[in-house]
Formats: C-alpha cells, structure tokens, sequence
C-alpha cells in the first residue's frame, strides 16, 4: 500500500476547530513537522480539509 508523506507548512492559528482539529489527529504539531501516513480514504479525507496547510508526497 502507498504511503504518504505529509508536511505542515503554515500555521494552525487563526483556522477553525476542525482545521486544527485533523492537524492533530495527523500527527502534526507545529510547522515543520513531517508524519508518514498509509493511504487510506480516512487519511486523504484529513489532508483535504486541512490541503492549504500541509504539503503532501507520495513516498514507497
């Protein structure tokens, strides 16, 4: 299964819960900080609500 390689960019402050909210449940705490995460439907649905804040690679 593909893995996904995320990255946060910008800051938490000033977004709304849910925003602030999937950060967390990704695993990412402050700007800078990169998780590794299987591609799932759970996963994407996480990086999309939160797309503007993160960078995301595919990674094998």
């Amino acid at each position: 299964m593909a893995r996904l390689k995320v990255t946060q960019v910008r800051s938490e402050i000033g977004t709304k819960r849910n925003q602030r909210e999937s950060l967390r449940s990704l695993g990412l705490k402050r700007i800078n900080d990169v998780v590794v995460k299987e591609d799932r439907p759970e996963i994407r649905g996480m990086i999309f609500t939160v797309n503007h804040l993160v960078k995301v690679e595919e990674v094998e």
